[in-house]
């Protein structure tokens, strides 16, 4: 089977979709008589699979450092994205596109164009996306989930990441809808606490950790207000924060002085994803303060799988897939969110218990494995319905 796979962002980098499509990438490379061309932006490490060709927009030094989320420099890219796309599709024969973000909409035009199938691989909801980014563009949101809703109902199948969207494809009428959750990277797990971060800023108590981008999404605000809350009734711990570019460090270091917790607050920047267990098991309550989006993010499940406890906001992002036995969670305002802090710095045994329920979850539902078996098992559909020939879909009711 040949596929075009369309990536509209910098690949490789560590950061959740790009981690995503990889993960799709190297079980596809699994499947006998696969091959796969790759189409992503001009930036980013490049990847060798013995079945995937990679092909990259035009380097220009003006399309450099893409952020998540919609902007006019990653519009400008899907410009050259859409025309270098329309090259490979005139030059290649292709059975499947396998289409994820705003690529999807290409892979309309060239199924419309082309009659070639696509399938959807949904790591959020675009529609929800641009008018939580853009409040000013709330007035088209109703254009936006129709055009969403086009892009799931004329799929051959769609691959959400999460619960949620798995309803939203269902709700918008999905052929075959196959939910490929996300994963835990983490190479071991059990790697042991080295105190390292304790010796280098010379900490004695409990350490709450952070890891991730510092979009406003992921709630950084909730996080530094929180910790200035229960900072008035704990002294035992101190917010370490990994990742985020120098402009976001720079403004949360600000607010973290404003809050007069400068002196319980290190930001160290960003570290290699190879890293992350090292440094998640130094932390001793891992926090997720994100506040919007409906799909859980993918550092959940390293944060569970390293057997320490994790903090959620208490909202449909995280509660679609945990419960209070494998997570603490609080509501999303500062005083509450606070009390979780506070709660599980003072309670060992909690600590304990949520990280060891977190640990088997994640075992159960949530490893390389357990991909596998999904993403194979929804592959096997698609090329059964591509034999058959079912997938040729009367494409030009897409405007009834």
């Amino acid at each position: 089977m040949e596929i075009l796979h369309l990536a509209p962002h910098p690949f490789y980098q560590d950061r959740g979709t790009p981690i995503d499509d990889l993960l799709v990438l190297q079980v596809l490379n699994e499947r006998q008589e696969t091959h796969i061309d790759l189409l992503v932006y001009n930036e980013g490490k490049d990847i060798e699979l013995n079945n995937v060709n990679l092909h990259r927009i035009p380097d220009m030094r003006f399309l450099r450092n893409i952020r998540p989320g919609f902007s006019l420099k990653k519009l400008f890219c899907d410009v050259l994205f859409f025309f270098k796309a329309c090259r490979l599709v005139k030059d290649k024969n292709y059975d499947l596109i396998h289409a994820g973000e705003e690529a999807v909409f290409m892979a309309m035009f060239f199924k419309l164009l082309y009659k070639i199938p696509y399938v959807y691989d949904l790591d959020s909801s675009i529609a929800q996306q641009l008018v939580e980014k853009k409040p000013y563009l709330k007035c088209f949101s109703r254009i936006f989930n129709w055009f969403e809703g086009q892009a799931i109902r004329h799929s051959l199948a769609n691959l959400p990441v999460c619960n949620a969207l798995a309803e939203l494809c269902k709700k918008n009428g999905s052929k075959k809808t196959v939910t490929i959750h996300d994963i835990s990277q983490l190479k071991n797990p059990n790697a042991p606490k080295t105190g390292k971060l304790q010796e280098k800023f010379g900490l004695n108590g409990l350490i709450l950790l952070y890891i991730g981008n510092l979009e406003p999404y992921q709630g950084i605000d909730l996080l530094l207000e929180s910790f200035h809350v229960a900072c008035k009734e704990t002294d035992k711990v101190t917010l370490i924060v990994i990742g985020g570019i120098p402009e976001d460090i720079c403004t949360y270091k600000r607010k973290a002085s404003q809050l007069g917790i400068e002196e319980k607050v290190f930001f160290l920047g960003p570290k290699p994803l190879s890293m992350l267990d090292e440094y998640l098991a130094e932390g001793d309550i891992l926090v997720v303060p994100r506040i919007r989006g409906i799909n859980t993010p993918m550092k959940i499940f390293p944060y569970l799988h390293s057997g320490k406890a994790v903090l959620v906001t208490d909202l449909p992002t995280h509660s679609q897939i945990l419960t209070k036995n494998e997570a603490y969670l609080a509501p999303a305002n500062p005083i509450e969110f606070a009390e979780g802090i506070i709660a599980l710095s003072k309670n060992d045994t909690l600590r304990a218990k949520l990280g060891e329920n977190g640990y088997k979850f994640v075992e159960k539902n949530h490893t390389y494995s357990v991909h596998q078996r999904r993403l194979h098992g929804a592959y096997d559909w698609v090329e059964k319905e591509l034999k058959n020939g079912i997938s040729n879909h009367n494409f030009e009711r897409i405007l009834v």
